[in-house]
C-alpha cells in the first residue's frame, strides 16, 4: 500500500500495529485513498492516514479557524484539515491540476465540507502573495514542489498568527536527506530548507518521524 511505503523506517508488522491502535480514517477517506491509488505511482503523493489523523487533531486542538494548504492533490489532506476547523472555519487550497481538483471537490462534497474548502487553481506563490497580512492564518500545510518550499514558507510565515503553525511534509525524503552526495533535486532542496529553519529565530520547530517526515513549526 502507498501509505505503508511512506513510513519507510517501519516494518510492516509494527506499522500494522500502529494503524490498529489508532483511530485513523473512515469509509470516505478509504474510498478516496482507493481512487487515488488507481492513478498509479503518482498516488504516492497522498499523505498517510496517521499523518491525516495527526493533522485533524492538531487543527482541532488549537481551535483553528483559518487554514491554508499548498499542494492539495486529490483532497485527502484537505478533508483532514477541514474536519478539525471550527464551524465557521475556512481552508484555502492551492493547486494547479484540474483533474485532481475534480476528484478532491467530489469527496469534499461527500464529506459535507464544500462550504469550508476553497480550491484556487493557480500557481501557489501568486495565491499566497494575494493574501492580506491583516487576516492571520492559524495553520498552514506545505506539501508541493520541494524547490519552492522556501518561497511558500516566506509567504506564509508573515501571515501566520503568533502561536500559529506551519506543517511541512516530506522532510526526510525516504531517508535520502542525510545523503551528502545526493544529486536529486528534491533531496537537495529539502536539505537546504531543513538547514535554513535551524537559523530562524522567529520560530520553534520539531521534525517528527511521521510518514516521510513532518516538520511542525510554531511561530513565536
Amino acid at each position: 500500500m502507498a501509505q505503508q511505503a511512506k513510513s519507510f523506517f517501519l516494518g510492516d508488522d509494527i506499522y500494522a500495529y500502529l494503524r490498529d491502535q489508532s483511530n485513523l480514517d473512515d469509509d470516505l477517506l478509504r474510498a478516496l485513498a482507493d481512487e487515488t491509488r488507481a492513478l498509479g505511482p503518482i498516488s504516492g503523493m497522498q499523505i498517510a492516514p496517521e499523518q491525516g489523523a495527526f493533522m485533524t487533531i492538531l487543527v482541532r486542538a488549537i481551535g483553528a479557524r483559518r487554514a491554508v494548504e499548498v499542494g492539495t492533490f486529490t483532497g485527502y489532506s484537505a478533508i483532514c484539515i477541514a474536519r478539525g476547523l471550527s464551524p465557521d472555519g475556512h481552508l484555502l487550497c492551492c493547486d494547479v491540476n484540474e483533474e485532481w481538483g475534480a476528484i478532491a471537490r467530489s469527496y469534499w462534497a461527500r464529506a459535507g465540507l464544500e462550504d469550508r474548502i476553497e480550491l484556487r487553481l493557480a500557481p501557489a506563490t501568486e495565491t499566497l502573495r494575494s493574501l492580506p497580512l491583516d487576516d492571520p492564518i492559524d495553520i498552514a500545510f506545505i506539501d508541493a514542489d520541494k524547490p519552492s518550499y522556501p518561497t511558500y514558507y516566506d509567504e506564509l510565515l508573515p501571515r501566520v498568527r503568533p502561536n500559529g503553525f506551519i506543517l511541512v511534509d516530506n522532510v526526510l525524503q525516504r531517508g535520502h536527506v542525510i545523503d551528502p552526495d545526493s544529486d536529486n533535486e528534491n533531496v537537495l532542496a529539502i536539505q537546504r530548507f531543513n538547514e535554513r529553519l535551524r537559523g530562524d529565530s522567529r520560530i520553534d520547530f520539531v521534525m517528527l518521524p511521521v510518514s516521510d517526515g513532518l516538520t511542525v513549526i510554531r511561530k513565536r
